[in-house]
């Protein structure tokens, strides 16, 4: 595309002053002095952000209640690493979670319910049932503790108590797990509950629950499995050997589970069996 030439000169005419130099006489002129200008103000820069400096330094402690505490701190994050052993073996959790397990295999189940949301059922009903416990060591041992009313040593007095109560209420019909571990250890007959140590107790009462939670499970695989023999000996009088027998059966076992309300009659006996 052709541009006249007229146009050409006018741009170029136009366009000059933009690029030729600068005079000297102008170059040379001050800078104005903007301190003078009091209808001006030059805003600050604003400041950098200050990051804090942590410092991990090893030292004599410079009086007791730095002692003091140092060693609740090192007993806090003792306690939480320990958390999830303690809310497993120490509770009913472990109770609850073989027993819905159980549930979930006799139902020939595979991946329904996942495994996240039966540990997460066992959790919820973990913390119902252990409610008064928990709210009693809350009480007696967290609460004072936090206001320096007590020490740790007898926060943890207070705190052990009632799960010791607790353990040993579980086991009130059968002590022979108790009796079991003070032998081993040859330790004297206990007469009191005071008298079975907590390193005896802890162990008795979680075998306890494994045996509890085992035969819970033999009384909810009876049902189905007269169902599974059922339908097996349906299949096995029709001639159809190679049709898994599991696969016919599954729907009536959940029939069956959801016209008796199953969950609802599992978490009331499931409850039931710590009061």
């Amino acid at each position: 595309m052709k541009f006249p030439a007229g146009v050409l000169v006018l741009g170029i005419f136009l366009l000059t002053p933009l690029f030729a130099p600068v005079p000297l006489d102008a170059q040379t002129l001050p800078f104005p002095d903007l301190s003078t200008q009091g209808t001006m103000e030059i805003p600050t820069p604003p400041a950098d952000p200050v990051i804090p400096f942590i410092d991990l330094t090893v030292r004599n402690p410079e009086s007791g209640q730095e002692v003091a505490f140092s060693l609740q701190l090192l007993l806090l994050i003792t306690i939480l690493s320990l958390a999830p052993g303690i809310i497993i073996l120490l509770t009913s959790f472990l109770r609850i979670s073989i027993v819905l397990d159980f549930i979930k295999r006799a139902l020939s189940l595979q991946q329904v319910p996942p495994n996240q949301v039966i540990m997460g059922i066992s959790l919820f009903l973990t913390f119902f049932i252990m409610w008064p416990t928990f709210r009693v060591v809350y009480d007696n041992a967290f609460r004072p503790l936090a206001d320096g009313n007590i020490s740790v040593e007898q926060a943890y007095r207070e705190a052990e108590a009632p799960m010791r109560l607790f353990m040993y209420r579980q086991m009130q019909g059968n002590t022979d797990n108790i009796r079991l571990f003070m032998a081993m250890r040859g330790l004297d007959r206990p007469n009191t509950l005071a008298d079975v140590p907590t390193y005896v107790l802890i162990p008795a009462f979680i075998l306890n629950e494994l045996t509890v939670a085992f035969k819970i499970g033999i009384v909810l695989f009876i049902p189905f499995i007269v169902i599974d023999m059922v339908v097996a000996s349906a299949l096995m009088s029709m001639g159809m050997i190679m049709l898994p027998p599991v696969m016919i059966s599954m729907p009536f076992k959940l029939i069956l589970f959801i016209l008796v309300d199953g969950w609802g009659l599992l978490t009331d006996q499931i409850v039931r069996s710590f009061v």
